[in-house]
């Protein structure tokens, strides 16, 4: 399937080559600006520091919330699943943003299609968006009167598996009401692991562990729900306050199976038991304010909590015995609380800009140990940010130049351990325009990563018979390097980038395994870094205006992994190809990705490779659908470990053919008014702990 998506992916361009040879039916050069152009045929618009996707009639007509007009674009770079409740670029999430206002996936499906005049690309993001792979940023129109009514399911026709959406919007002057609820439910799917595992002793003698799997199920049932207040007065004032809440109901992961050793002919059942389960409430509030001379202050604060149990269980027993003879559980119970502030200046000129900022965060962790008689641990982080980035557009080059301070400091309270440091951040991009068809962006970029809770918690968590886990706290925070050199190039129906990036992690936090006596235990370290190099392509082909598009992506990737005492190199392709076809009224969607796996540490990985096919149409304030998940190929996701100590591979296998069948209806009335026109958002986010497992 892999070289097939690579075919497709190669022949697309030439197909659509054909077509355009074959009638001349595109327009020409519709627009130029500075570091700009705009092609009639494409609704693309090329900027320096992003792209401009303008939804054409159709996709508009075609689509029934954001989500899917998102899809109807066909991006590229971006792979959106609806039905998973997923939009990633390259296999890492994307960050969502409506006028500036960070959001998640669930209100981005509550915008109505015709409200959305564009959707900003930002591959190459700034110091102000922090750490992320890219930015979505929908544009939406301006405030007037009326309201609007959302309702959606999706429910499988087999499976106890759906997603359900409702929303509401009430306008009044320059004020809006906005109430909504997301609910995404995975109930007890059939599910098994295959597991192997060889240990090696310090006195160089082996023991294989082979599971054979006997039943098992996952769950992951969470929901969201918000209220929101906005004013807006054009140009003036924005103010938005917001009050939501998210809950994981059911996330769980359960496998039963049957052990054999490799220095016994006995056979064990197991039983591997993870979950988890809380709720987190959130508070945000934001203030911008426009004065004369294009300057802008915007203020955006956010509070949140996280109220959650997570847990283990692990048993081993003899068929013949009714008490098993290993038994290891963990239950932590989670309280814990964020909240930060963001402040950004901005300046803007003709052919420049400047913004200036500082971002302040803090985290209060408080985890209770059931397993260890209730013992409980604090933990303290706090981090700052100071930043300051400037762009400007002189000829045919554009330059964007910024500069941040990191600082950032965590204690854990009963041992007074903990570690705090500060760091400069510079980050670069230049861009040329070589022709009104073509331009090159060579980028630089830095950012620093604290490690986690659960990687600087130092109580010990046992996971079986011999082996345990435990945080280092005397981490320090690991600094990563990244230079992309970027091609775009687009004909009247291809748009298309061609990229290469070289990445260093110079000192990675990843695992480190290590015999204590009996014990194998998992601990954590700044290793000697990750280096790859990972070459992309993804081109965006018209094949028949109106009717026929595609899009998609190929990447290859080759990666250098060194710790204290190994050094893997690992190679790998993967990509993801979609298929849109368009006629009265209706839409037939086809999608494959092949995921990509990497290596951190000595852990190679995989999420799920998925494939999609989707069959909907759209009639008046209705749209129906019926579509299949995993209509070909097997769902697998997992991880291999490759250390000298324990050499393991983990697959968790589902038998999924999942049919759905969609409906959705959206009642609206007056004109509708715009989200507001947040520049900045302040990312602030609860941690949790974790609970060990196999």
């Amino acid at each position: 399937m892999k070289n097939w998506t690579i075919f497709i992916m190669i022949i697309l361009p030439f197909l659509a080559k054909a077509q355009e040879e074959a009638a001349d039916t595109v327009a020409t050069l519709a627009a130029q600006e500075l570091h700009e152009v705009v092609v009639a045929a494409s609704p693309v618009v090329h900027k320096v520091d992003m792209d401009v996707y303008r939804p054409s009639a159709s996709a508009v007509a075609n689509a029934k919330d954001g989500v899917q007009l998102l899809n109807n674009l066909m991006i590229p770079e971006i792979v959106v699943n609806d039905a998973m409740q997923t939009i990633t670029t390259y296999g890492e999430a994307v960050q969502l943003r409506i006028n500036g206002r960070m959001v998640g996936i669930e209100q981005v499906k509550s915008l109505l299609p015709e409200s959305i005049k564009k959707v900003e690309w930002i591959n190459n993001p700034g110091l102000r968006y922090g750490k992320v792979a890219g930015v979505l940023n929908f544009i939406v129109t301006n405030p007037t009167v009326g309201g609007s009514l959302m309702l959606s399911a999706r429910p499988a026709l087999n499976l106890r598996w759906g997603t359900y959406n409702a929303d509401v919007k009430l306008n009044s002057g320059r004020s809006q009401w906005n109430v909504g609820a997301l609910l995404k439910a995975t109930n007890h799917i059939s599910a098994h692991r295959d597991y192997y595992e060889r240990f090696t002793y310090p006195d160089l003698t082996t023991l294989t562990r082979r599971e054979t799997p006997r039943e098992g199920y996952v769950c992951d049932t969470w929901g969201n729900a918000w209220l929101s207040y906005s004013y807006v007065k054009p140009d003036t004032t924005t103010f938005y306050v917001s009050l939501s809440s998210s809950a994981t109901f059911d996330t769980e992961k359960c496998y039963n199976g049957t052990m054999t050793l490799s220095n016994s002919d006995e056979q064990i059942y197991i039983t591997d038991n993870q979950g988890m389960s809380g709720y987190k409430p959130s508070l945000s509030m934001y203030l911008e304010q426009h004065f004369e001379r294009k300057q802008t202050l915007v203020v955006d604060c956010r509070a949140s909590a996280y109220y959650g149990d997570t847990y283990t269980d692990y048993l081993e027993r003899r068929p013949t015995a009714t008490v098993p003879h290993t038994n290891v559980h963990t239950f932590i119970h989670d309280s814990n609380k964020a909240f930060g502030m963001e402040a950004n200046y901005i300046k803007e000129w003709d052919n420049s800009k400047f913004t200036a900022g500082i971002n302040y965060g803090a985290n209060r962790n408080r985890s209770s140990y059931h397993n260890l008689d209730g013992a409980v641990f604090h933990q303290r982080q706090d981090r700052m940010n100071l930043y300051g980035e400037y762009l400007a557009k002189v000829g045919k080059f554009a330059l964007t130049a910024g500069l941040g301070a990191n600082w950032v400091k965590y204690k854990f309270v009963e041992t007074r351990q903990g570690n705090s440091e500060w760091m400069v951040r510079p980050q670069l991009s230049v861009d040329y325009q070589i022709s009104p068809r073509t331009s090159l962006r060579l980028g630089y970029q830095m950012w620093q990563d604290a490690p986690t809770l659960s990687q600087t918690n130092v109580v010990a968590q046992q996971i079986d018979g011999f082996q345990w886990v435990e945080g280092n706290p005397n981490l320090k925070m690991s600094k990563s390097y990244k230079l992309s050199l970027t091609y775009r190039f687009f004909l009247p129906r291809i748009n298309a980038s061609l990229s290469a990036i070289a990445y260093n992690n110079s000192d990675a936090i990843t695992t480190c395994l290590g015999w204590r006596g009996d014990r194998l235990v998992t601990g954590y370290e700044n290793s000697k870094g990750l280096r790859n190099i990972a070459l992309r392509f993804s081109p965006q082909v018209v094949v028949i205006p109106q009717w026929l598009m595609a899009s998609g992506s190929v990447s290859f990737r080759h990666e250098r992994m060194e710790g204290a005492d190994y050094l893997h190199y690992h190679n790998n392709w993967s990509g993801n190809v979609a298929v849109m076809a368009t006629h009265y009224g209706f839409t037939l969607s086809c999608q494959y990705i092949c995921a990509e796996k990497t290596i951190y540490g000595e852990v190679i990985s995989w999420p799920e490779s998925i494939s999609l096919v989707d069959l909907t149409y759209n009639w008046k304030k209705w749209s129906f659908a019926i579509g299949m998940i995993m209509p070909f190929g097997k769902y697998d996701q997992g991880s291999m470990l490759i250390n000298k100590w324990n050499t393991n591979e983990n697959h968790m296998r589902a038998d999924i053919r999942l049919p759905y069948i969609s409906v959705s209806y959206n009642l609206r009335w007056g004109k509708q008014k715009r989200n507001l026109d947040k520049l900045i958002n302040v990312g602030v986010d609860v941690d949790r702990s974790s609970a060990a497992g196999r």
